[in-house]
């Protein structure tokens, strides 16, 4: 009989140890599947969030030089400029941490907008002087005052909130995949509780 119930005491034994390794080694790989999800999801998120819009502005251009202080030599332009802009986040730049062991996923840096302006540029009624014809460095005063204009109207539209919320919508693929899973979402020591957070901290 004390036997028999050696046995018995060793067999439930072996069963809770086993049900204690067994336990152990599902949790273990739950937390590596669920690691490699939110990994996976954060290379997917990982792309250029892209804003464009397109900009039409007329001026004209003006110069006079004058020849010996007896002549004055004059040449004009009138530019009409179409730029195409785009604003992007490049995502491949962005830092995170994954904690497996507390379950916290800590976004680190977040890049910067990149403002890219491609101008095509078109020059109407175009007259000059023999002694003050257009040269490169007309063009590229040109151009520089473009450059500057269109960027100053960009910064005033639409353009970088548009941009930002798409920004938003990427990153909230991290916090839905995050939160489902039982992890923690921080930006740097922040903890993220909802898209609204996250906004917040980005303005």
């Amino acid at each position: 009989m004390r036997k028999v119930l050696i046995v018995i005491l060793l067999l439930v034994l072996g069963y809770f140890t086993y049900q204690y390794f067994e336990t152990k080694n599902e949790k273990r790989n739950q937390l590596i599947e669920a690691t490699q999800l939110i990994e996976k999801e954060i290379k997917n998120v990982g792309k250029l969030v892209v804003t464009e819009g397109s900009f039409a502005q007329v001026f004209t251009y003006k110069d006079s030089k004058q020849i010996f202080n007896l002549v004055e030599a004059n040449k004009k332009a009138l530019v009409v400029i179409n730029a195409k802009v785009t604003i992007a986040y490049d995502l491949r730049a962005l830092e995170t941490e994954v904690d497996p062991e507390n379950k916290i996923i800590t976004i680190k840096k977040i890049p910067a907008p990149e403002i890219n302006i491609n101008p095509d540029i078109e020059y109407y009624d175009v007259s000059q002087d023999y002694l003050n014809q257009f040269e490169a460095s007309d063009y590229n005063k040109i151009k520089k005052r473009v450059m500057a204009s269109v960027k100053k109207k960009v910064e005033a539209s639409e353009l970088p909130s548009n941009a930002q919320n798409r920004l938003l919508a990427e990153l909230a693929n991290i916090y839905v995949v995050t939160n489902t899973l039982g992890w923690t979402l921080q930006y740097n020591a922040t903890p993220i509780n909802s898209s609204q957070e996250l906004k917040s901290l980005l303005d």
